[in-house]
């Protein structure tokens, strides 16, 4: 408890909303009425991905209460459902620290019917606390990855001795089934990946389509999206490759859009471009807060443009002709190509796509995505048509992955006794 606290004071200091509602950390809310559905989204993906859920939910009879680790989850939530929040049809707060007596006063708080838990968020007290109150907890849109299912079931103490704790689990695939069945898990569906469906802002998509008819007309366009620690040199040294190329070729240049995965790294990724000699640009200082170039600013004579800003993904992936996702370029494996994929952009991943098997696996099987190592990034860039693939092959792979609401819902009422629906 001392280091999770330490731990949090020291976020925010960056971030001051991680120490505010210190409370609810421990459980402590005012007394609601009546039950709640309970659903944990921990931080910004998992809401995102919650939110058609959400969205259908909130069409029945019960309030829900969603709680978050992060103040980004929560200050989504806030965004995406302003109206039900203000409504108390929604309360949004942090989850309780992992230990019972704080689930206690949550639980007596909210009476949750049943849980729903979002992706990969095994925590024992909550799975056991939940179990000892009768509160049936299910894992939502959840996977196991490969490396962690290896680690853990080699471990005295892990993850994968509280999985069958779950009531019932609801994953993205069979292969995911199949290692939830291997820890003891009774109820399993297959509902595939919920991210499929979460909302795309139409202003964001409007913005890009007037900068791809205006400032960035006639240029090949490439997002870098989500770039983590360990691989901006290697990309900054492979825009230098493909422009080159291209200005050899008499052929206008790619323009890059390059997006760090981390807030706080903007600034440094700035100093290194900077110090490779790159003409760029940041979104920030660019364009205007509707994502209009600000009329003071030179129209697009760059090579970069840095997505200095959150929430804005779409936007930058609608821009691009290609996606590179980044994450699985460096050991900490790929971050997710779902939205790009909504989008109806190719995608191209590094090696290390054990974060994302699935949709990654049936996306490469389908012509949709390619994973490839540095060495050969280059190249594909410089040989190949940017999109390697076809809006078809696209439309049809999002057809056979989608529906994942539907399916979660159909499940959750298979799961529950008749009493709790």
């Amino acid at each position: 408890m001392p280091v999770v606290l330490i731990y949090l004071y020291l976020r925010s200091r960056r971030e001051p909303e991680y120490f505010k509602f210190l409370g609810e950390r421990f459980g402590h809310h005012q007394l609601r009425k009546g039950p709640h559905i309970w659903i944990h989204a921990v931080s910004l993906g998992e809401v995102r991905s919650a939110a058609p859920l959400i969205a259908h939910l909130l069409e029945g009879p019960l309030p829900i209460v969603i709680t978050h680790f992060t103040p980004a989850g929560r200050r989504e939530v806030a965004r995406l459902f302003s109206s039900a929040v203000a409504d108390g049809r929604l309360t949004p707060c942090y989850i309780p620290f992992d230990y019972d007596a704080a689930f206690k006063r949550f639980f007596n708080a909210f009476s949750p019917t049943y849980g729903l838990v979002m992706e990969v968020e095994f925590w024992p007290a909550m799975i056991m606390s939940s179990r000892k109150r009768g509160i049936p907890l299910y894992l939502c849109n959840g996977q196991y990855p490969s490396k962690s299912f290896e680690r853990d079931q080699s471990r005295l103490f892990s993850r994968a001795n509280i999985v069958s704790g779950f009531a019932g689990v609801m994953v993205k695939s069979q292969l995911q089934a199949g290692r939830f069945r291997k820890l003891g898990v009774k109820k399993i569906a297959v509902t595939g990946e919920m991210r499929f469906e979460q909302p795309i802002p139409q202003a964001h998509l409007n913005a890009a389509h007037n900068l791809c008819s205006g400032a960035f007309a006639g240029r090949p366009i490439i997002t870098l999206a989500s770039v983590v620690e360990g691989e901006d040199d290697r990309f900054l040294t492979l825009i230098s490759k493909v422009q080159a190329h291209f200005e050899t070729q008499n052929e206008p240049a790619p323009l890059f859009i390059y997006v760090p995965r981390a807030p706080d790294r903007f600034d440094l990724v700035a100093d290194m471009i900077v110090s490779r000699g790159f003409r760029y640009a940041k979104r920030s200082a660019w364009l205007d807060p509707a994502l209009h170039p600000r009329p003071d600013k030179a129209m697009g004579t760059f090579d970069i443009l840095l997505g200095d800003s959150l929430g804005e993904m779409y936007f930058y992936l609608e821009l691009c002709d290609l996606t590179i996702v980044g994450g699985g370029f460096s050991p900490k494996g790929s971050h997710n190509i779902s939205e790009p994929i909504c989008l109806k952009k190719p995608v191209i991943i590094g090696p290390n796509d054990y974060t994302i098997e699935f949709p990654a696996r049936e996306a490469i099987a389908a012509g949709v995505c390619l994973k490839m190592d540095f060495d050969n990034l280059a190249e594909q860039l410089t040989q190949s048509p940017l999109q390697f693939t076809t809006k078809a092959q696209l439309e049809s792979f999002l057809e056979n992955a989608g529906g994942g609401t539907a399916k979660t819902i159909a499940a959750i009422k298979s799961f529950l006794p008749p009493t709790s629906h």
